[in-house]
């Protein structure tokens, strides 16, 4: 434990000044925004056994609804962020409770049924904009005098979002009501038999995951300054699932490190190649199925603990 403490502790030290690093702060706060999203996933597919289709719905609808209270009703960025986390979460709740009546196959069309149709709400509605998608978002002041228009000052605030979405997941997954979601993803009869609701914890897994993945969304509109349909599309819901599979499923940094390899391949290879690259990301995906099945961080922590004889906890 306290290995994974300094670790961590490392990590944060790093984020803090990776700017002064010659590091371009908009990627890096890409970067985190499609992290925590991945990671908000994470705790839905790694560790409760649930595979969505559907969690772009969140990820865009968070994006809009941020943008929208930010520019039309003059919000402050971090109530608006507020705002969005909490209305993704209601949907999460809409969501959850439609598919967790189903298992498998069933429940993963299901959401992606469910988000396609938020998309074509989009798509019609008159507050998104559209085909042009909402634009010019300020970024606002947050607590009314730190000027976010400051890429610097909007990293760290960006920073701390991630970390505090990665802190309520982390405290989640290792908590009695994460333990209660492996057993489900492991073996869901012998929960039942327990005693647990099991559809109880599912919903809640769901709602979680639907809110920090809507707070993910809500931090890239105030990033970017505009939410568009592409957040919402079925396309990003592949994109997470992606990243996660690369990273490594059902662990802690596997999702910041997926994130983190797909960002940054999109970023340098698509003035290099164009189109391609989703090509060649695809075929990263490929050899980690064939080569890596535990994804980068599993095969990496198995390695690790192959050398040194530690039992993984």
């Amino acid at each position: 434990m306290t290995k994974r403490r300094l670790g961590y502790g490392l990590l944060i030290v790093l984020a803090l000044v990776a700017p002064y690093a010659g590091l371009y702060p908009v990627l890096l706060m890409k970067i985190l925004c499609f992290a925590l999203f991945a990671c908000a996933f994470n705790l839905l597919l790694g560790y409760t056994g649930l595979l969505s289709f559907g969690h772009a719905a969140f990820f865009g609808m968070a994006g809009y609804v941020a943008g929208h209270g930010i520019k039309v009703w003059g919000l402050p960025p971090e109530i608006g962020l507020l705002l969005a986390a909490l209305a993704a979460a209601a949907l999460g709740l809409v969501f959850g409770w439609l598919a967790i009546r189903r298992a498998g196959i069933y429940f993963a069309m299901i959401t992606l049924a469910l988000a396609q149709m938020m998309y074509f709400f989009f798509l019609q509605a008159p507050f998104t904009g559209g085909e042009d998608g909402l634009q010019d978002v300020p970024r606002g002041k947050l607590l009314g005098f730190i000027n976010l228009a400051d890429d610097l000052n909007l990293y760290y605030f960006v920073l701390a979002i991630f970390i505090f979405g990665f802190w309520a997941i982390y405290r989640t997954v290792h908590s009695p009501f994460g333990h209660v979601l492996k057993a489900i993803r492991e073996n869901e009869a012998r929960a039942t038999s327990l005693g647990y609701d099991v559809d109880r914890y599912k919903l809640l897994a769901f709602v979680l995951s639907a809110g920090l993945s809507g707070l993910a969304g809500a931090t890239k509109t105030l990033v970017f300054r505009f939410a568009t349909l592409t957040d919402a599309h079925w396309h990003q819901s592949g994109e997470v699932v992606l990243m996660t599979l690369l990273g490594g499923m059902g662990t802690s940094l596997g999702p910041v490190v997926g994130a983190g390899i797909i960002v940054t391949l999109q970023n340098e290879l698509a003035d290099k190649v164009g189109s391609l690259v989703s090509v060649i990301i695809g075929a990263c995906f490929v050899l980690c199925v064939l080569a890596f099945r535990r994804g980068v961080v599993g095969e990496a922590g198995a390695l690790y603990r192959r050398i040194t004889g530690e039992r993984r906890s």
